[in-house]
């Protein structure tokens, strides 16, 4: 294996082979620990190159989970991880070892934390920034109970660009509670800060005479009559101008933590020392500064730790990509074909922006930034403030395009009501990872946004059938003034259409027939329309011949096309990759019932009304009974011609 020597082989018999639960690290040595350290980044490494995942930010914070299980009493000490992208050392040390090889596979272990997973997961993870406020919300369940042990949020330097999380500390600090708060910090350099000076700060006010000291002279001077409060406030903004210049806590400390460190990550002795020196403190909360390079020990890893946030499937030796389809080129994705469409347009349009909540290059948006630096936002994980930051843009006449994945603009819901739609903005959503993304699973499917988005008043939702409709759909959002518009598309590749015509306008709310049919007609919206097409030749292939529209639209829907279809089918399927409940379906069966219609039947086909779970993305489509064979299946059934398999979700 080519990595660095933090990932080196093991000598003799594993020690990983031995730890079965967080008990088992208490008697190791330090030298034990670090080789320890080793063969976990050599397990997180061999099968992350098999399964994908993210990799760079697991392999920051070995060492740190190490010190914590070691150090601390887990599960009845809690450890709530952020995020969860770092979860995967906490898998392997909590009894799951032997289950790793599954992750992110139907099945097997997730990609985050689960609280169905493990009695050492309290909390389940996902979405970012949401740590603080569980851990908050666990340590104030344990004092309401009268019990003791420690509640612990690990979150990431990336993590505390979300506002949720200082909101959580803002509260945390007035309600005074026992908790830590461990901010893994992987991109302040650590040479300034991790020395001598600091050391000596931190053994003297981690030691127990200092912080005794500290409460007694802070309850003798406050208890000087008429001036106390007034002389304690004094000494503490002293004491903390002249700490603030030497030490980066001066933020947190105002915001009511007693802050610690920083301190090296990856020095599991100094990492122990001040964890044991730490978790026994009381009379508030506190927060461990810690210093981690993301993918350490793997050398790629380190040296582009954007790319190997999240990895796909990538040959150890040398870091490159597992080849797919015998070696051929793929199509380029959707999200690919937006990114390129969408710099294109801004070349010759000057007010287009784009905005992304921390997700420059997983929007797409990679070449919009590098050619129109000055009208690319990255705003950090702030998705609310991604909305309304657009609407504030598209006030003053900007054409701002918000890239944010489907699952990520559930945050911002009550921004794209208030800030945008009520004000009728015309602001974009480009919204990625529409439908089911596979192995990331339920916190990352985009399962809901046809239906959040068609209920506001004003929006217009489209998806396209293929990359050059969604060439089609981007130009006519822009050219579309008067409110808001949200253009949904998968996490997938295109399907190899033909991107050499130029991009065309559509009428809004226009669908098209793509294919005739006698008794029954897909009315199928993005995605769906290809597994529609498929579906309707394997009928073909037994003497049926069912119809095709491509709906195009969500919101508003072809009225004047569907019902005058009624005429001609029995039988209406509508497809989408989205749940059922309010979704495009939904707007297709409104239509029929508020238009009288009784002729014609409407069957819904969409995602079932649960969390579908991680797995190859294929496989969970057909398992929800959303792929070519399994409509096929559906049709039958519907004309009576065979009994159907029914959607598995679990």
């Amino acid at each position: 294996m080519n990595s660095s020597p933090d990932a080196r082989e093991p000598e003799g018999a594993a020690l990983l082979d031995r730890i079965d639960s967080p008990d088992d690290l208490k008697d190791l040595t330090i030298e034990e620990l670090q080789t320890l350290a080793g063969e976990l980044r050599e397990a997180i490494i061999g099968t992350v190159a098999r399964t994908g995942g993210h990799l760079g930010a697991s392999l920051g914070v070995v060492e740190l989970t190490i010190a914590l299980h070691h150090c601390l009493d887990t599960p009845r000490d809690r450890l709530v991880w952020d995020v969860g992208h770092q979860a995967y050392a906490h898998k392997l040390l909590t009894g799951r070892r032997d289950r790793f090889e599954t992750l992110r596979q139907l099945g097997g272990l997730r990609g985050f934390t689960s609280r169905d997973e493990s009695p050492f997961d309290p909390f389940g993870a996902g979405h970012s920034s949401t740590s603080i406020s569980a851990a908050l919300g666990l340590a104030v369940a344990r004092d309401l109970a009268g019990e003791h042990h420690r509640v612990v949020a690990i979150i990431g330097d990336g993590s505390m660009t979300g506002g949720l999380a200082f909101e959580a500390m803002n509260h945390a600090g007035h309600a005074g509670t026992d908790l830590i708060v461990v901010l893994n910090d992987n991109e302040m350099s650590i040479e300034r800060n991790v020395g001598a000076l600091s050391r000596y700060l931190n053994r003297l006010i981690t030691g127990r005479l200092y912080n005794e000291a500290h409460r007694e002279l802070r309850d003798l001077i406050k208890r000087i009559p008429r001036y106390g409060p007034e002389v304690f406030t004094l000494a503490r903004r002293l004491k903390e101008g002249v700490k603030g210049m030497i030490i980066p806590g001066t933020l947190f400390e105002e915001l009511g933590f007693r802050y610690f460190g920083p301190v090296d990550g990856h020095d599991l002795s100094a990492l122990i020392s001040m964890l044991q020196k730490v978790r026994d403190l009381s009379g508030g909360p506190l927060l461990l500064h810690v210093i981690t390079k993301k993918g350490k020990g793997y050398a790629p890893s380190e040296e582009d730790p954007v790319r190997w946030h999240g990895a796909t499937p990538f040959c150890v030796a040398t870091g490159e990509p597992e080849e797919e389809n015998g070696g051929e080129a793929a199509a380029p994705t959707y999200t690919q074909i937006f990114g390129r469409t969408l710099a294109e347009f801004a070349g010759a349009h000057g007010e287009i922006c784009a905005v992304a909540a921390a997700m420059i290059p997983g929007t797409g948006l990679s070449e919009f930034a590098r050619r129109f630096p000055e009208r690319c936002f990255d705003v950090g994980i702030a998705e609310g403030h991604a909305v309304t930051f657009a609407a504030g843009l598209a006030a003053e006449g900007m054409r701002p395009v918000v890239a944010i994945y489907s699952t990520f603009l559930q945050r911002a819901f009550d921004h794209i009501i208030h800030d945008v739609a009520l004000q009728r903005l015309p602001v974009i959503f480009a919204v990625d990872r529409a439908g089911l993304v596979g192995p990331d699973g339920p916190t990352h499917h985009g399962a809901f946004d046809l239906t959040y988005l068609r209920m506001i008043p004003g929006m217009t939702v489209m998806a396209p059938r293929d990359e050059a409709e969604l060439r089609d759909m981007l130009l006519t959002a822009l050219a579309h003034d008067s409110g808001p518009v949200a253009i949904r598309f998968p996490r997938a590749a295109g399907v190899g259409a033909d991107l050499t015509l130029p991009p065309r306008r559509l009428e809004l709310g226009r669908a098209e027939v793509v294919r005739e049919g006698d008794e029954l007609v897909f009315l199928a919206i993005g995605r769906m329309v290809a597994e529609a097409l498929r579906a309707a030749d394997i009928l073909a292939a037994d003497g049926l011949e069912v119809g095709v529209v491509n709906a195009r639209f969500a919101k508003p829907i072809d009225a004047e096309l569907f019902l005058r279809l009624t005429r001609r089918y029995n039988h209406f399927v509508t497809l989408e990759d989205n749940v059922v409940t309010g979704g495009f379906g939904a707007a297709v069966a409104e239509l029929l019932c508020q238009s009288g219609i009784t002729g014609t039947t409407c069957h819904l086909i969409g995602l079932p009304d649960a969390f579908v779970e991680h797995g190859d993305t294929a496989l969970l489509y057909e398992r929800c009974g959303l792929s070519a064979d399994a409509l096929a299946r559906r049709i039958r059934s519907i004309l009576g011609l065979e009994v159907p398999i029914q959607a598995t979700v679990e």
